[in-house]
């Protein structure tokens, strides 16, 4: 019989276990995918420690990538044996998942799946941020963080590739080489941030600050900004900023901060074409380098989980059935 993994109840990785499930029968609208990789993300560890509210039993996990195995009624534009994958799906820590044909994401037969179940989230995350919450014009500085992590590696990427300067942090010398090999300019500690960015920048700040770290870097990254610039507040590795005072944008120099939800980027058939289409092309061709930093069986979901909240890790973790 198949398995999956649940957290029966909220708490920490060690609540993650194995528990054996009917095959999923897809419904009207939808596919059956045989999962060949799941992607490990932060959100999951939210939502597994209840910091984000969900139902518990609770099976974890929105990306993956795999074969289709059934095509439900209705379903138009997908067949079986079709190479998918998916950023925003539900309950994919799963050797099948059943998964609405409007979240599937067609993969190239140059793509492995399981560079593409590493690709899809952080990808297409890097993708909305370069081209919508900010788009990046050649010229411009970025300052991003975790530089070596699974988005701070294709971020640095797509900024290079639209003509930027890209300045980044790592807290390791290991991890600052990753960053330089992926193509940043400088590489920073955490320590006095604001200070070197003037420094890099003839004291004028950077035009776009992308910000996945939270409580801990939300004050650096405004006083990161040149005039008129803006914050991408994409995440909170470190906790949830506390609330922010809009007059000291004012006061700041008429800053911009934004807080963007990646759901709300492929919000139409053909935005999730565009930005999968190029993400994944780019893959496959050579020209965007994914790095794996961990390959886990699927029952060893907790120390996959115990190891990305450990930041001790660099690029993409994912889960093999």
């Amino acid at each position: 019989m198949p398995y999956a993994i649940f957290a029966p109840r909220p708490g920490g990785p060690d609540v993650l276990e194995a528990a054996e499930v009917p095959r999923p029968v897809p419904g009207p609208g939808q596919l059956l995918v045989k999962v060949a990789a799941a992607g490990v993300n932060f959100i999951d560890t939210y939502e597994r420690s209840g910091i984000y509210p969900v139902d518990f039993p609770f099976c974890p996990g929105q990306e993956a990538a795999g074969t289709v195995e059934e095509v439900g009624q209705g379903v138009s534009g997908f067949a079986l044996g079709d190479r998918v994958a998916t950023a925003t799906g539900a309950r994919t820590y799963a050797e099948y998942v059943v998964l609405d044909a409007d979240r599937a994401l067609p993969v190239p037969e140059a793509l492995e799946l399981e560079t593409a179940a590493a690709l899809a989230l952080q990808g297409l995350t890097a993708h909305y941020l370069v081209n919508s919450s900010f788009n990046v014009s050649a010229g411009d500085t970025a300052l991003t963080y975790a530089g070596a992590g699974g988005v701070g590696l294709l971020l640095t990427q797509l900024l290079k590739l639209r003509g930027a300067t890209v300045i980044t942090t790592t807290s390791t010398p290991e991890k600052a080489e990753l960053a330089r090999a992926a193509g940043a300019d400088h590489v920073l500690g955490y320590a006095d941030v604001p200070e070197r960015v003037r420094e890099l920048t003839g004291g004028r700040g950077v035009e776009v600050v992308y910000d996945g770290v939270g409580r801990d870097t939300f004050e650096g990254s405004l006083r990161s900004l040149r005039l008129r610039g803006t914050l991408v507040l994409f995440g909170g590795a470190s906790g949830q900023v506390p609330p922010l005072d809009l007059q000291r944008l004012n006061a700041l120099g008429s800053l911009t901060v934004t807080r963007p939800r990646l759901a709300h980027f492929l919000s139409t058939p053909e935005e999730r074409s565009w930005r999968s289409g190029e993400i994944f092309g780019l893959a496959a061709e050579g020209t965007l380098k994914v790095r794996i930093g961990g390959r886990y069986p699927l029952r060893d979901a907790a120390r996959a989980h115990a190891d990305l909240e450990s930041r001790a890790t660099t690029g993409k973790l994912i889960l093999v059935p």
